[in-house]
């Protein structure tokens, strides 16, 4: 990512926040660049995306590349905790407040008095709920269960959810006003299928990450399978990618990383409007005559000629579609020992 507005000292902590955020398409861009509008600010920030895409590694991004960096990181999944506990997890209990409460507990906003509170899967917050939030989020103070003290917290909350909130308001599903407050910066994060030209980078990052974790060498990613990876569809996006790289090295030999997509994904050129979307379509179209000419895409045998397009428009839809040729890491080269992170954008 390019950061021409700030000073290059700015730019390299910029780039050090991002580390584990890994691409350079427009769209990633394009989110990345609200994450340094909004951080610097203490305004709530609503990540929005479907599953997998990375909302917590944003949440983090804006946090450190915040003032409260170095103060508590406090994140919670909603969807995780019974609703019957969710309460006394957000905002604490006294000791005798309930049945099974033996003990004084500390609340997630309380944890998180003075940096960020990271609240996922909010649109599982139950309807009964949702007013407390909506006042520890106006007023800045809350009650602990079973106890009449008021605590004022100063908290930065970023929130995040792959549900669409504005229809669940419509549904009488979620609070307006509650979706309002939250709503103040929505960031939205593309699906891994709006931002194919990162797929070659994630492959080799994750390939990376595992063959040192498991002691298993990989030198070579051979370019059918980065092909077939770029035209699967990533349902599960860059979570699901993460998974099929892990499941790949344990399957390796001799150093090359297979395919594991399931064998029904790995032809999908053969798909038709009927089949599935126009994008998918045309992406596959230009993919088999890009890989039936060698890559070349000018000249007589060149796949704008295949396809019956002028060169400079089969460029514009290779750019558009995120289509650049796959680059097979060399098999001389093995991947180095400084990698310890097991995760990416």
């Amino acid at each position: 990512m390019e950061y021409n507005r700030v000073p290059q000292n700015e730019q390299n902590r910029l780039q050090c926040q991002f580390e584990q955020i890994i691409g350079h398409s427009p769209a990633l861009k394009s989110a990345l660049l609200e994450v340094e509008q909004v951080a610097p600010t203490d305004s709530t920030v609503l990540v929005l995306g479907e599953t997998g895409t990375g909302k917590e590694l944003i949440a983090h991004a804006i946090h450190n590349l915040s003032a409260r960096c170095g103060r508590p990181f406090v994140k919670l999944n909603c969807a995780a905790i019974p609703f019957d506990l969710l309460e006394s997890e957000l905002f604490g209990h006294e000791k005798g407040a309930f049945t099974g409460a033996v003990t004084q507990k500390i609340g997630r906003f309380e944890m998180a008095d003075k940096g960020t509170l990271f609240l996922d899967e909010i649109g599982d917050i139950p309807l009964a709920l949702q007013p407390k939030l909506l006042r520890v989020l106006q007023e800045k103070e809350f009650e602990r269960l079973g106890s009449g003290r008021t605590h004022r917290i100063d908290v930065r909350l970023v929130a995040a959810t792959h549900r669409d909130l504005n229809e669940m308001v419509a549904r009488n599903e979620f609070r307006s006003d509650l979706y309002y407050r939250l709503n103040v910066f929505p960031i939205l994060l593309p699906p891994l299928r709006e931002r194919r030209q990162d797929i070659p980078v994630l492959v080799t990052h994750f390939a990376k990450t595992f063959s040192q974790r498991m002691g298993k060498p990989i030198r070579q990613i051979p370019p059918e399978t980065l092909e077939a990876f770029i035209l699967y569809s990533w349902p599960g996006n860059v979570r699901e990618l993460q998974n099929l790289i892990e499941r790949a090295v344990i399957r390796s030999n001799d150093g090359v990383l297979p395919n594991p997509l399931p064998a029904v994904e790995n032809n999908p050129v053969t798909l038709s409007p009927k089949q599935g979307t126009l994008t998918d379509s045309t992406r596959a179209s230009i993919l088999q005559a890009l890989r039936a000419s060698g890559w070349v895409v000018a000249g007589p045998g060149g796949a704008a000629a295949r396809l019956g397009l002028k060169r400079t428009t089969l460029i514009a839809k290779m750019k558009k579609l995120g289509i650049s040729r796959p680059v097979p890491i060399s098999n001389d080269v093995q991947f180095g020992e400084d990698e310890n992170s097991g995760v990416a954008l």
